[in-house]
């Protein structure tokens, strides 16, 4: 089955669990959650997990044996759906815990940190309480502030859990647990825990236990000190109207009791997947003509866009899916011949911090780009902004690129021939990376923030050194079948006309570039002029610069009749060093549209504008990669 057929198949995904079986477990998730298992102890079962340390596994359908990651990679990660864009791997893990024994006193670190240090992402986490015997508690951070000294003095002394704070739990019981939190789950307690999907701990006490091996279990005792926060934290019931919401997973319960409430429906959209997790009762859930029976202890994964469902029967069930970020930042790289911007755009479209240097093309192509990523990392600790807000990073870069691997084939102004880009850039930065051709970002920034943002479908012309631009088609940038970065100034205007610099005669580029045009003004007045000089001489009458502009001005008209009637765009925009003289160019421009354009004054003639953000746009058009 091919990635895209989605909708064709099963959509209602049974899932079987990964086992632990960790030295302080029981077997209640055996004999009560029907999870099946045949050893003596059975702490933990994965229920919804891509974790390589316990994936579980598809028990239904045509993928019936295939782990939910195989699932991901054969179906795309368009199955987890639009808000899940801005993590690199499956987001979640979702597990039932038995604690038969006390577990160790842990605290798990924030992406930022477990990124950098462990290579994955740190963990924060909800627990739900199913059961609890009388006088059960568990621990949850500290009693009182105290400081980094008492707390290594305390570990080294075994005197920690004086200073822990207990908490009785009952079934339905709910607790938040950021990173940085110290906790522990203590005996007698059944729990369904929904978290990020890492499996980083770091344990500071653990009650003197030994491991299979005959050794004490090792501690984690700096790491420790380094992300635990040592403030007392206020446990709140719920995070109404949902049993728990971060930027992570959000979290609802559903209850029904077979009589009253005996069906409840929903609809699965595109932008998150449903993980729908039973704690108790029977029933049946539906979706698309299927049904499939559920018991307690299930597990199931309906895929995003898989649309309306419906379960029925009696049950206690959690319902996650992950919502959209708050308050997101990201990043848009610009790598250019001569220098490099780095831009941090809010959600509003504005840059809100940059940082430029120069590029340095002698460096071999994997130091600079590491360069690059460690000032992306410095710009966002400067200005506060933690790696959790930032969604993702973007990069332009001149040249061939090959958007779907992330690879730059060929840019002859950088010296690159094929660098994977995304991987090298993802060796520093823990966020999801995507990368384009330059003026196709260009063109992207100005659709969706700049002169273009009123308009779905835009081409932009960046007149320069050169001549490039992007196309953006329903709001999305325009690549083909083949590889990113549309070549407008490689069409056509005059068959056997001026050679180019691609080495064919006649293209759009070597007629309206920069350097083309002054070569042109050159010709017709014997002298070297700027492109300022040659339009304010046209302007004051002179004959040879009048017709060296008119010259330019069909050639580029010409050209852009052409991309007009291929892709029927609603804005022309004028990029690049010669947007400045834009509108001395437009009247003459839209005269031609309205002549040449197939189908004439009966036809669409698009609108036709300078660019506006200069050098922003390129920034924020990597953003919104």
């Amino acid at each position: 089955m091919t990635a895209g057929k989605r909708g064709e198949e099963m959509s209602i995904l049974k899932l079987k669990p990964a086992c632990k079986d960790y030295l302080w477990g029981g077997h209640r998730l055996a004999d009560e959650y029907n999870v099946e298992y045949d050893g003596d102890i059975l702490a933990e079962a994965w229920e919804l997990s891509c974790h390589p340390d316990g994936p579980s596994v598809i028990m239904n359908g045509p993928y019936a044996g295939k782990t939910l990651q195989e699932y991901l990679d054969a179906e795309g990660m368009e199955a987890l759906g639009t808000h899940c864009r801005r993590f690199r791997e499956f987001p979640i893990l979702t597990k039932f815990i038995d604690a038969k024994d006390n577990l160790s006193i842990q605290v798990h670190p924030s992406n930022g940190f477990a990124l950098q240090n462990e290579g994955q992402y740190g963990k924060t986490e909800m627990w739900y309480v199913l059961d609890a015997e009388e006088g059960a508690f568990l621990y949850y951070g500290f009693k009182q502030e105290i400081t980094r000294e008492e707390f290594a003095r305390r570990i080294e002394e075994n005197t920690l859990l004086e200073v822990l704070n207990a908490v009785p739990v009952k079934k339905g019981d709910v607790l938040f647990i950021e990173s940085g939190t110290l906790h522990a789950i203590g005996k007698g307690i059944l729990i369904a825990e929904i978290q990020q999907n890492s499996n980083v701990t770091y344990r500071v006490y653990d009650y003197g236990r030994v491991g299979k091996d005959g050794k004490k279990r090792d501690l984690h005792i700096e790491k420790a000190l380094a992300v635990t926060s040592r403030v007392p934290i206020i446990k709140s019931g719920t995070e109404y109207p949902h049993v728990a919401d971060c930027d992570y997973f959000t979290v609802d319960k559903l209850n029904l009791d077979g009589k009253l409430t005996y069906r409840m429906q929903g609809t699965v959209n595109e932008a998150s997947f449903l993980s729908i997790l039973i704690l108790d009762g029977e029933g049946t859930i539906s979706c698309k003509g299927e049904s499939v029976s559920y018991r307690k202890g299930d597990s199931f994964f309906l895929a995003a866009g898989s649309g309306d469902w419906q379960i029925e029967g009696k049950c206690d069930a959690l319902l996650t899916t992950i919502r959209e970020k708050a308050s997101p930042i990201r990043v848009g790289i610009t790598i250019g011949s001569s220098e490099t911007q780095i831009g941090l755009v809010n959600d509003r479209q504005q840059i809100i911090a940059k940082r430029t240097f120069p590029t340095d093309v002698e460096k071999e192509a994997a130091a600079f780009i590491a360069e690059v990523a460690q000032a992306t990392l410095d710009l966002l600790e400067e200005q506060h902004v933690p790696l959790d807000q930032c969604i993702g990073v973007g990069a332009g870069v001149p040249g061939t690129i090959d958007r779907r691997k992330g690879k730059v084939l060929y840019s002859n102004n950088l010296r690159w021939e094929d660098v994977d880009l995304v991987e090298e850039l993802g060796r520093v930065i823990p966020c999801p990376v995507r990368i384009a051709n330059d003026a196709d970002c260009a063109a992207l920034g100005e659709a969706v923030a700049g002169a273009g943002k009123d308009y779905s479908d835009v081409v932009m012309f960046t007149l320069g050194g050169g001549v490039g631009g992007g196309i953006i088609l329903n709001g999305q940038v325009f690549e083909g079948g083949i590889m990113g970065g549309s070549e407008v100034g490689h069409q056509v205007v005059r068959v056997n006309g001026r050679r180019c610099t691609c080495g064919r005669r006649g293209c759009l580029e070597a007629y309206v570039s920069v350097p083309a045009l002054v070569r042109a003004a050159e010709e017709a007045t014997d002298r070297k002029l700027t492109p300022a000089e040659i339009f304010r001489g046209a302007a004051k009458g002179n004959i040879d610069l009048q017709e060296t502009v008119e010259q330019y001005e069909e050639m580029l008209g010409t050209g852009i009749v052409n991309i007009v009637n291929m892709f029927r765009p609603q804005m022309i925009l004028l990029g690049g060093a010669m947007s400045e003289y834009a509108k001395e160019m437009t009247g003459a421009i839209r005269k031609m549209m309205e002549r040449d354009c197939f189908g004439g004054e009966h036809g669409m003639i698009p609108e036709i504008a300078a660019a506006e953000l200069g050098s922003s746009a390129g920034m924020i058009g990597a953003a919104n990669l």
